[in-house]
């Protein structure tokens, strides 16, 4: 098989002149990176010309996340417009639809950790182009395939600008052309030269005249800036580079399937000097973990606290300290169960070691789930302990594959791989996810269950369009001072709501965002509840007494 994408060789590169000695060592590099280059097509020039224009006008002239939104939808169609030969594998699927889901959520809501949202969609695009190549979307692989758009931007304008030049076109024949060229000329420079006299541009008439203003105003208002040339022309390096990429597939396709070997190549069982290590290491972490979860499970479960129970010490840093015992659980195993100690013949004791350790390790991310959970309980839901479910989760995904590698003599690179996906998909998860509908949710029910605790996150903490609106019950709580707080907060969003829609308004659609349109409507209908603090000084008082009430559960 060969390790390069399937295009057919081009004429121009079979029918080169040997110029021997003559030829430099540039040439030559151009040569290897071009030599199977696909024939150049109308649609792939239209599909680059069209990403130069949609990133143009989401990015460069984009004011926010619609015009993002709009950029991850049509750029992937773009590129599938644009490839020589598509793959549609399962992975041109998934992203393509992970893709349109990122794109809904920015439409929707981004106000927290934007450029991992961003950052997000830039990955995915890269993932999907490796997909129509026929490459598997790995993460360090994906890294590669974006970095080689650099050269291989450049092998494909060479291309480009060879073939272009070796086509003369069939429409300089065609007998219109004589008469069409000579009047577009003529409106063209004719419209130019009345734009630039304005006595000449009264004398059309008023109706002309505006035409002709808007239209001069148009073109100066859309008129290129010399930085944004340099934008279009790495935009389309970029995309030419993403169609036409010059690595070859066997750069990919290293075996992922451990062999029966070990790094240096010894087939034949064999006792690992490391063994013994190994052993006692594996045992001695059992009894230790037995003992710690035993002391876990006597303190924090099971129990009330007082009062001076130190929350943050145990059920915030501890959890973290927790996690990072179980991602060093993860490491540890990784190491373990590697070279030579795969050929060891008594493997199946070190396995059944580990396995006894994998449950402990299992029981101890209960155990953080727990603390988290205690702490929620405490004082209510944030966004960061929302990141702290998350983290958990991807430690918790993370060490069962390495429990999927022990099973199944998976190697190394295997694991990297799985653990990278682990990350990027906990990332686009976490990306995706309400946080602020989840928080506020969680925190006005028991708020109205009679539990005022959770009312410092609404003090203390920003809360976005998506959750603002969930306020509104708490109009009705039964606490004084966090009802009339929460009133006051309203006003003061309401009108930060206002200000930020004349913004939007003048940056135009490309940040548009419709959670903040649909809260600002909701706020506008129920502004009558928080009417008597449109006054800033009167809303300032009522603010600080809510947070010094709030604060005594921080």
């Amino acid at each position: 098989m060969s390790d390069a994408p399937e295009y057919p060789v081009t004429a121009e590169i079979v029918n080169q002149p040997n110029e021997g000695q003559a030829e430099s060592a540039a040439e030559s590099a151009m040569m290897a990176a071009t030599r199977e280059q696909p024939p150049l097509r109308l649609r792939e020039v239209f599909a680059v010309l069209l990403m130069v224009v949609l990133c143009d006008v989401t990015i460069y002239r984009g004011e926010g996340f619609a015009g993002l939104a709009l950029l991850f939808v049509v750029a992937p169609v773009l590129l599938l417009v644009g490839s020589f030969r598509p793959r549609f594998g399962l992975s041109f699927w998934l992203i393509g639809f992970m893709l349109v889901a990122l794109a809904a959520k920015m439409l929707w809501c981004v106000s927290w950790l934007p450029g991992l949202h961003v950052a997000a969609g830039f990955v995915l695009l890269v993932a999907f182009a490796m997909s129509l190549s026929g490459l598997c979307p790995y993460v360090l692989e994906g890294v590669v395939y974006a970095s080689q758009t650099i050269l291989a931007g450049y092998a494909g304008i060479v291309h480009y600008l060879r073939s272009t030049s070796k086509k003369s076109p069939a429409i300089t024949r065609a007998s219109w052309l004589s008469v069409t060229l000579p009047v577009v000329a003529f409106l063209m420079f004719g419209v130019l030269f009345i734009l630039a006299n304005p006595d000449l541009l009264a004398s059309f008439g008023k109706h002309m005249e505006e035409l002709l203003t808007r239209l001069r105003d148009w073109i100066i208002n859309f008129s290129p800036s010399p930085w944004e040339f340099f934008f279009w022309i790495a935009v389309f390096w970029i995309s030419v580079g993403l169609l036409r990429p010059v690595i070859g597939r066997a750069l990919f396709e290293v075996s992922s399937r451990t062999r029966r070997v070990d790094d240096d190549g010894v087939s034949e069982p064999a006792e690992a000097f490391v063994y013994p290590a190994f052993r006692n290491t594996l045992i001695t972490v059992i009894v230790l973990f037995a003992v710690y979860l035993g002391f876990e499970l006597k303190t924090l479960w099971f129990r009330d606290f007082p009062e001076d129970f130190h929350y943050s010490g145990y059920a915030h840093q501890g959890a973290a300290w927790l996690t990072l015992g179980l991602a060093l659980s993860t490491a540890i195993l990784s190491v373990v169960f590697r070279g030579r100690v795969l050929q060891d013949p008594r493997l199946p004791r070190l396995r059944g070691l580990a396995w006894i350790w994998s449950l402990e390790n299992m029981m101890l991310a209960i155990a953080v789930y727990h603390r988290l959970y205690i702490y929620i309980g405490f004082n209510g839901m944030t966004r960061m302990r929302t990141v702290g479910f998350f983290g958990m989760s991807a430690v918790v995904a993370g060490f069962i594959l390495v429990l999927w590698k022990i099973a199944h003599n998976r190697d190394f690179l295997w694991l990297v791989r799985r653990h990278l996906w682990t990350l990027a998909v906990t990332i686009y998860l976490f990306v995706l996810t309400p946080v602020d509908t989840i928080v506020v949710s969680y925190n006005v029910r028991r708020i109205l269950a009679g539990d005022p605790a959770p009312s410092v996150e609404i003090d203390t903490h920003p809360i976005n369009a998506e959750g603002i609106v969930l306020l509104e019950p708490l109009l009705e709580c039964n606490d004084e001072i966090i009802r009339e707080g929460v009133r006051a907060t309203l006003a003061e969003w309401h009108e930060e709501a206002e200000a930020l829609a004349l913004e939007r308004q003048r940056k135009g659609w490309t940040s548009f965002q419709a959670a903040d349109k649909l809260a600002l409507e909701e706020l506008r209908a129920a502004s009558h509840k928080w009417s008597e603090y449109k006054d800033r000084d009167e809303r300032s008082a009522v603010l600080e007494a809510f947070h010094k009430y709030a604060h005594q559960w921080y």
